[in-house]
């Protein structure tokens, strides 16, 4: 009678795990930990050097009496050179004007760039062309913008004094005469700047639910009433925030009105950017170039308190809703 052995399964030996080299997982857990600073790290380097570190260095700058002809010999004179610039009035008079260089340029490029984009949400026959068309002006260099309207204000061979003449209205000096010198400037910067905003505006508008609009006008609500119901109340996050923008790239506004007027006609357009450089290169003074440039940071800063002050009242009305 044959007899069979039962034998017990035999078990297969399990694979040694791969030796980790010495130190990797030190390494490993430290990457885990802080890989986010890692991916920001050149981020900082980079806002060190070319930000934090010029910012500090204008600062210091501001408080000496340094000279364009001995950047290594300004001794510390202190707050005179606020002092100064506090009590002159061509200091005030950049201050001036550049608030109503900023204020003519936001209420313009926003206003004509929302209109714009409202136009160019609605459907009809070659949209395409005019949105390709109407981004061009953001497309040009500034210098070539400049440039550009260097010959449009031209006395004599100018389009803009051809067509006052044309309509009995006379020629004018736009880069001469006092009078206009603002006007020349801001209606360059309008042109510059409004594509963005329409872009902008336009991204904003294309988000805000079809559905809601005609629910509205199914409950006999105008075009109008429906766009104060729905659209605007969409559309003013983007908006407080291209505003923001546009009003910080304003009071920084320099390359083109540099190459227009050059801060002239009897300093009209000699907003505080150009006072800078007036001050920086002309006057040979960087001390005191430096102090006008941190107040005009200073100014710059108000602006954007001014902004989350306003965020802030926003969302607590909305919250309460």
């Amino acid at each position: 009678m044959a007899t069979s052995t039962l034998e017990a399964p035999r078990s297969t030996p399990r694979a040694a795990p791969p030796k980790r080299p010495r130190g990797s997982g030190a390494v490993g857990r430290f990457i885990e930990r802080n890989g986010a600073y890692l991916f920001l790290f050149p981020a900082i380097v980079y806002l060190a050097i070319f930000t934090v570190f010029p910012l500090i260095r204008g600062l210091l700058l501001s408080f000496t009496a340094t000279k364009l002809v001995n950047p290594a010999g300004g001794k510390p004179v202190g707050v005179e050179n606020y002092e100064y610039l506090l009590s002159s009035d061509k200091f005030w008079t950049s201050v001036v004007t550049t608030l109503l260089y900023t204020l003519f340029t936001v209420i313009f490029s926003v206003g004509i760039g929302t209109a714009g984009a409202l136009l160019l949400n609605t459907a009809f026959k070659g949209r395409g062309i005019i949105r390709a068309i109407a981004t061009i002006p953001w497309a040009v260099p500034t210098v070539a913008a400049a440039l550009i309207f260097v010959w449009i204000y031209n006395n004599e061979q100018g389009i803009l004094n051809r067509t006052t003449s044309a309509l009995g209205m006379g020629q004018h000096g736009w880069l001469v005469d006092p009078q206009y010198g603002l006007f020349a400037v801001t209606l360059a910067t309008v042109w510059k700047l409004t594509p963005l905003v329409m872009l902008v505006m336009l991204s904003a508008l294309q988000s805000v639910p079809q559905e809601l609009r005609e629910a509205t006008w199914v409950d006999g609500a105008t075009r109008f009433q429906s766009f104060l119901a729905v659209t605007l109340p969409h559309l003013m996050p983007t908006l407080r925030v291209i505003t923001l923008l546009m009003t910080i790239w304003s009071i920084r506004r320099f390359e083109i009105i540099f190459l227009i007027t050059g801060g002239g006609p009897l300093d009209v357009t000699n907003t505080l950017v150009v006072n800078v450089y007036r001050t920086a290169f002309q006057d040979q003074n960087l001390g005191r170039a430096a102090a006008i440039g941190a107040l005009g940071l200073v100014l710059s800063l108000l602006v954007t308190v001014v902004y989350f002050i306003v965020e802030q009242i926003q969302e607590r009305q909305e919250s309460q809703r």
